[in-house]
């Protein structure tokens, strides 16, 4: 039985590996793309695997799209094809639509035509990396606006064997704990009662002014 439905747009390494992912979390998934070389590469571990050119909108349209709960558009250097199969996904009517952007530019141009979701995955990636190399207690890092991030911590020494009241997080560094991962357990939302131990992971959520207080924290 499959999880939801997903329409893959460009399938190139970053898109090729977010279609094979969702396929093997267990999703039906539509890869799209119009190298035949790519789409014989893919067809073997996605649902369906179909040559096409989203410049012609009658082909998409064709392939019933509309049926799909989300639709990922992750054309690389073509910036036209990027926008003209953000307009149709949206025309159609899939619910979630996420485009993948190579500019600031060219994202907002994507998010005025409709993408619900614009990433920027060479961007993105570049600032995780760099939020991680300045201290392996940073496991990821999730910027949600200029404003504010989230933060995938492991817990320092100071902080273990203390409970969330008393090591004052959100009054010493303006941070909330919005889970606690330890080994394959994770606690949503934990009370101020929660102890935290060795080698928990914290996922944290502050303002990015916040966030850069706690990661040189981590870092010392």
């Amino acid at each position: 039985m499959f999880m939801k439905s997903f329409v893959v747009i460009g399938c190139g390494r970053f898109g090729g590996a977010v279609a094979r992912t969702l396929y093997s979390l267990g999703n039906e998934v539509l890869a799209i793309d119009r190298c035949e070389e790519i789409i014989k590469e893919i067809s073997e571990e996605v649902t369906h695997a179909v040559q096409a050119d989203v410049m012609d909108e009658t082909v998409l349209k064709d392939l019933g799209l509309r049926n799909f709960d989300v639709a990922v558009v992750a054309i690389g250097s073509d910036i036209e094809a990027s926008i003209m199969a953000t307009i149709v996904t949206k025309e159609l009517g899939i619910n979630t639509v996420v485009a993948k952007a190579l500019t600031d530019l060219h994202g907002k141009v994507l998010k005025k035509i409709g993408a619900d979701r614009v990433i920027f995955p060479e961007r993105d990636m570049g600032v995780r990396l760099a939020h991680n190399l300045v201290s392996t207690n940073i496991l990821e890092f999730i910027e949600l606006s200029p404003d504010y991030s989230i933060l995938e911590i492991t817990a320092i020494k100071e902080w273990e064997d203390k409970s969330l009241v008393q090591l004052k997080l959100s009054t010493k560094y303006g941070i909330n704990v919005m889970a606690i991962k330890r080994g394959n357990s994770i606690n949503i939302s934990p009370n101020g009662e929660a102890i935290i131990k060795r080698d928990d992971i914290l996922v944290v959520i502050g303002s990015s002014k916040d966030i850069k207080r706690i990661e040189q924290k981590v870092g010392e």
